[in-house]
């Protein structure tokens, strides 16, 4: 199996019609990026997805896919708060206001983070262009999920540059990944195929002319299902 995430979602009608299309995870972003949300906005999406009704998501230990998947069996979509290089009481915070199921870190954050949060972590891996995946497996750490994502200096993601897949196969047969960076409706089948990761980020790879294109999303999230084998 493997989940998709739909990254970058700022109007609470594309979360709905995201959700409703199979999507297992909606980003919202925090960090600076021309897909920035205030707060007010990741309300409107928390409240179209429903997340008002059901009870905050307590942290399980260890915190890893299992852990996420139990949440996923019961409040599918999950809402994942995307940070960078923000303090744990500012995140945790906002996270409540939010009501955020997830915490994406994408910025340089160490793994030890991971610990001062409340919500289940997907921990932001800059894969620079040469790296071998014996060096990535050694930056691997503790309480959270790695999400793989090209390194490109001065932004935290959603360029549309993609990493080597084979390195991150080789990554994902010893720990399981989030493969971001560059996907799209028409590569999504290949990386899949390839790389064999737990979950697929995508954002700018749905988008023309910089917004959400919810026939993109739709051929996104049925080429990594199909191509994963899900039903």
């Amino acid at each position: 199996m493997t989940f998709v995430k739909i990254c970058g979602v700022a109007d609470p009608q594309h979360a709905r019609v995201a959700a409703s299309l199979g999507a297992d995870f909606v980003g919202v972003v925090f960090a600076p990026s021309r897909r920035q949300v205030t707060m007010g906005q990741a309300q409107k999406i928390a409240v179209a997805l429903g997340k008002l009704d059901a009870a905050l998501p307590l942290v399980e230990a260890p915190v890893d896919p299992a852990a996420i998947e139990k949440l996923l069996a019961k409040r599918r979509p999950l809402l994942v708060g995307v940070f960078a290089d923000q303090d744990a009481d500012t995140i945790n915070a906002i996270a409540d206001e939010c009501w955020l199921d997830l915490i994406q870190l994408s910025g340089s954050e160490p793994w030890e983070m991971c610990s001062y949060l409340r919500r289940p972590v997907l921990k932001c891996m800059k894969v620079r262009e040469g790296q071998s995946a014996e060096e990535v497996l050694a930056a691997v750490g503790e309480g959270g999920v790695p999400l793989l994502d090209p390194y490109v200096e001065g932004t935290y993601g959603g360029t549309g540059k993609t990493l080597d897949w084979e390195v991150a196969a080789v990554v994902a047969r010893r720990v399981p990944v989030v493969l971001a960076g560059g996907l799209d409706p028409g590569n999504v089948t290949e990386a899949v195929c390839t790389v064999h990761p737990w979950a697929v980020d995508v954002s700018s790879g749905v988008e023309t002319e910089g917004v959400k294109d919810l026939n993109k999303v739709r051929a996104f999230i049925k080429a990594a299902k199909v191509a994963a084998g899900d039903p």
